[in-house]
Order: structure tokens, then sequence, then C-alpha cells
């Protein structure tokens, strides 16, 4: 990874460039609250171990039928790319030729049951234990989180109870992609805005809130809890209800780029809440206990999301398409290919139970780092938070890749 000096010294540089781009931003929306990885890392950085279906742990005990809409999906994405296109990073999961043919089987199924399905995914699929560098075959646990779609309460106007924003896209934010202007920094990205001629950092959370983007209608929507706006940030996607019963579905169209910053962690150093005790859902009582000092709290996450009306199913993934409840996973790409199918072996939140079934790589996430991490979407509304506010549990997974893929790999040790 690129270090922080030569981030540091190249950005210098950027500023001092009279840069080719108009105050206008001609970014295409992103499609999750899923930043892109800062690098794609190498994939022999990660270790797979062949095994077998029969192997992996529960596989019996899965209803794996659950999980033929996600692989469609995932499937519906990878097969609208070109043949010759790598899937996942350098080629991991082959290229888009070697999915066709599985995706068409799984598309053609009438009426699949478990017995058909599992039979397909046998004779087109080879499942490989994931590990990361250092660890052994059988010791390959990592850490799993649960992240959901959040409901609030909206209008499409200010006024009474629906003071708190949700922006769209500003015009004048900025993306740089470094590989444009240095080889060794590809992959890597920085967001600002011009400001005489220089490009600067992003106005932060605090500015925002303080009204830097007022006047420039830039407001999407009116929300009347700023606790559940902030989550939203934080999850990316949700539902809003509006006075009159319809509900809108809203999604990231980007973020002013600048660093995350968990309050959680820091309530706790402050002794605010136990480690013990921290969830999503014991951060949202306190914020809500604590107003004012609750809003000055979030203010310390200068990290700003920005909104796009979604319309048909969602939310949308980092893959580009709709995730669905219990069946989808977010990865880190920079080691697993989005719309690969995964076997999780984890336990339920807050409890030792078994939490063992098919997945598919969906989605990407800011905090979702390494070749053994995984967030797993739970759903909407409150239902889906009492699970994933209360994950964060040990578990390992295996990726299922195409047998033309595993040949190869054969061919090749």
């Amino acid at each position: 990874m690129t270090s922080a000096w030569t981030l540091r010294r190249f950005f210098g540089a950027l500023l001092g460039l009279a840069l080719a781009i108009t105050a206008g931003c001609e970014e295409e929306p992103e499609v999750a609250e899923k930043p892109e990885p800062e690098a794609v890392a190498p994939a022999e950085q990660l270790i797979l171990t062949e095994t077998t279906f029969e192997a992996l742990p529960g596989w019996s005990e899965d209803q794996v039928v659950e999980v033929l809409p996600a692989l469609l999906r995932s499937c519906a994405g990878l097969t609208a790319q070109t043949d010759e296109r790598p899937v996942g990073p350098d080629g991991l999961a082959g290229s888009v030729a070697d999915w066709r043919a599985p995706c068409l089987e799984l598309g053609g199924l009438a009426a699949p049951d478990e017995t058909t399905l599992r039979g397909l995914l046998a004779s087109w699929f080879q499942p490989y234990e994931v590990t990361g560098p250092g660890s052994a075959p059988g010791s390959a646990l990592g850490k799993f989180t649960g992240y959901y779609e959040a409901e609030l309460n909206g209008a499409l106007f200010p006024g009474g109870e629906y003071r708190w924003p949700l922006f769209t896209l500003p015009p004048d934010l900025v993306r740089v992609d470094l590989g444009r202007f240095r080889a060794d920094l590809e992959g890597e990205r920085i967001f600002g805005r011009v400001e005489n001629g220089r490009l600067v950092p992003y106005h932060g959370r605090a500015e925002i809130d303080d009204g830097v983007l007022s006047g420039r209608n830039l407001e999407l929507l009116w929300v009347d809890d700023p606790v559940d706006a902030f989550f939203l940030h934080i999850q990316g996607s949700g539902q809003v209800r509006l006075p009159d019963g319809e509900t809108l579905r809203v999604g990231f169209a980007g973020s002013n780029g600048l660093s995350f910053v968990g309050i959680g962690r820091v309530m706790i150093d402050e002794g605010k809440v136990p480690e013990n005790g921290l969830s999503m859902q014991s951060i949202r009582d306190w914020l809500r206990a604590n107003p004012e000092e609750g809003a000055v709290l979030m203010r310390r996450n200068p990290r700003y999301i920005f909104f796009r009306r979604i319309e048909g199913d969602g939310p949308i993934g980092s893959q580009g398409v709709a995730l669905t409840p219990g069946r989808s996973l977010a990865v880190d790409p920079a080691f697993l290919p989005l719309g690969a199918p995964l076997w999780l072996d984890t336990t339920w939140p807050g409890s030792d139970k078994p939490l063992r079934r098919l997945m598919v790589a969906q989605d990407t996430g800011s905090a979702i780092k390494g070749p053994v991490r995984g967030d797993f979407y739970w759903g909407a509304g409150e239902a889906a938070l009492e699970y994933a506010g209360r994950m964060n549990q040990q578990g390992r997974y295996f990726l299922l890749l195409p047998k033309t893929v595993a040949e190869r790999r054969r061919t090749s040790s």
C-alpha cells in the first residue's frame, strides 16, 4: 500500500497543478455506501486450499435454494460484461467466460429444488478454504459483522419536524484517480474541490452541518431525526417514509472522501458506553438520550455521504445488483471476487449457535479489509437492526470457483 508520506508528497504536488478539470464533477455515482478499495492486493496474498462440498461445515443443513435470487442477480451482473474481462483481483476467479456456462444453467432452472440446485453447484463449482498470509488451513478465522437498510421518516420539503437534509452529490466534488498521474499510485483516489485553481479537501461533516451547502438546491429529502440520518450515512442506504405513506429508497451517490471516524470507539475511550455493551443500538440510544453532546460527537466523524434516489429493488451493492437479505455478504474486493458464491461458517449474533449458509459476495465496505472479513446483510428495519447491531463474530468462509478455473489452478501449481 502507498505510504502516507508518498500520498502527502503527491497531494502537495497536485495542489500546484493547473488541473484540467472544471468545477463541475462528472463522476458517475457509486452504487453503495461501500467505497472503493485503496489498492488491489496481489491475488497471491490470498491462500486457497481446495476442499469438497462434503467437507463444508453444515453443508447438508442449509436451504441453498434460498440463495438462488442472489446468485441470479450476480450472474446477470457478471455476464453483462465481455468474455475476457477478469473476475476478481488479478483474475482470481478467471474471466467472465468461465462464468457463462454455470450462470446459464442456474438461469435455466424452471422449478428449482434443493436436490437439483445442489447437484448443479457440485457439477460446476469447486470449493476452496480461504486463508490469509501466515494462516494454516483449518485456522482461517476472521471477523464477521452485520449491516442493514435503515428506515427513516422524511419529507420532500423542509418544515416542522423535517429539519435535517439528505444531500445529493454536489457538482463541485472532484474525484482524482492518482494512477492517471503516476503508475505506482494505481488504485488510489482522493476527493476534493477546486478553490482558486487549486485542489483542496472537500467540506467535512461539521461544515456541512453548519450550512456550507445550503442554498444550492442539493437537498434530496428532509428527515425528522438527526441520529437516524447519521446512521443512514454509516449504512449507506435506506427507505424513507413520506407523510402521505409513500416510501422512497435512497442509496449512496458518493462521499466527501474524508476519513471515517467510528464514534463507537470514541464513546468507549471517553467512558460513555462500556466496551462489552457496545452495539448500534447502544450508540443510537445514547445519542438520543444526550442530544446536545451527541450532536457534537457525531461531528467528530468528518466523512459525509451523499445520496440518490433508487428505483426498483434495493439496496444496491457494490457489484451493482440488489442485495438479498440473509444471503448477501460484503467482502474486501482486494482479495475476493464480487459476484462469487461463498460458504459462510460463523455464529449467530451474540451467541455460539452456528450460522452456516451459502452467501454471495455482492458488496464492499470501508471497514471490510482483509482476506477473511465479512459484513452480513440482514435486510431492512428494526428487525434487521436487532441482528446487525449485535453481530461481531468470528468465522471463516470457503470460496466457490468455476471448475474451469479450478483446472487451470491445478495445472499451474
